[in-house]
């Protein structure tokens, strides 16, 4: 079978404590011709005998999920780049769309709450939660998005390098759209399928993290600066 090419296009896939997962993502991606950087935590290392094309792998100097997407972002020498769960969730047939997409725009989000797109693996704390915190963008950076907590995000390359993205741990999740609408980049959300992830449980603490998200968004709005 012909594998489908993306040249212009790599995956960002942050994989702590996500490695038996990630060999089954892995796995799945063998039918696509796509690079990949697997972020991994620093002193973490993935098995000697996994052997996948196009497949890089480095380990994250600061702990956090947003450091760990920083980092790969600074590695990526594609046109565009795309953030990739390790856990199985995020469907790679989806792709296609996304990458056309970007004849017209800058910044694709994928989104588990518009017409004709699900979630398998949504609670009703982290729909409540994600209803909140999309308003909250809308509302006070005029963030268009339905969906803003979610990271199936495929992104301009050099773009995205000028956002000056700085959130360690999960508030990279707003922090990249309420700067890509402050820089004015075209960007539009579309209906994704959020799979149920394979195994173990997520590396999000709904109200902790929750918290952390929020207390960046109150330092977003009060200075515009960073």
């Amino acid at each position: 079978m012909t594998k489908k090419k993306f040249d212009d296009l790599t995956l960002i896939v942050p994989a702590k404590e996500d490695t038996d997962c990630l060999f089954h993502v892995l796995k799945e991606l063998e039918d696509f011709d796509i690079k990949k950087i697997i972020v991994i935590p620093k002193d973490d290392r993935l098995p000697d005998n996994w052997k996948f094309d196009k497949m890089r792998v480095i380990n994250q100097n600061y702990s956090g999920y947003g450091n760990a997407l920083i980092e790969g972002i600074q590695k990526v020498e594609t046109k565009f780049f795309c953030i990739f769960n390790a856990d199985g969730s995020f469907k790679p047939s989806e792709l296609e769309e996304m990458l056309n997409l970007t004849k017209d725009y800058d910044f694709i989000f994928g989104s588990r709450y518009l017409k004709n797109a699900k979630s398998d693996d949504d609670t009703i704390i982290t729909s409540i939660g994600n209803f909140i915190f999309s308003k909250i963008g809308r509302i006070f950076f005029k963030v268009k998005l339905s969906d803003i907590l979610y990271t199936f995000v495929l992104c301009d390359t050099e773009k995205t390098k000028t956002l000056d993205l700085i959130s360690k741990d999960f508030g990279f999740c707003v922090e990249l759209p309420i700067k890509v609408e402050r820089k004015k980049y075209k960007y539009i959300d579309i209906p994704s399928h959020e799979r149920k992830r394979i195994s173990g449980k997520k590396n999000v603490n709904e109200f902790i993290d929750g918290l952390k998200i929020l207390l960046r968004m109150i330092n977003f709005f009060f200075n515009k600066k960073i």
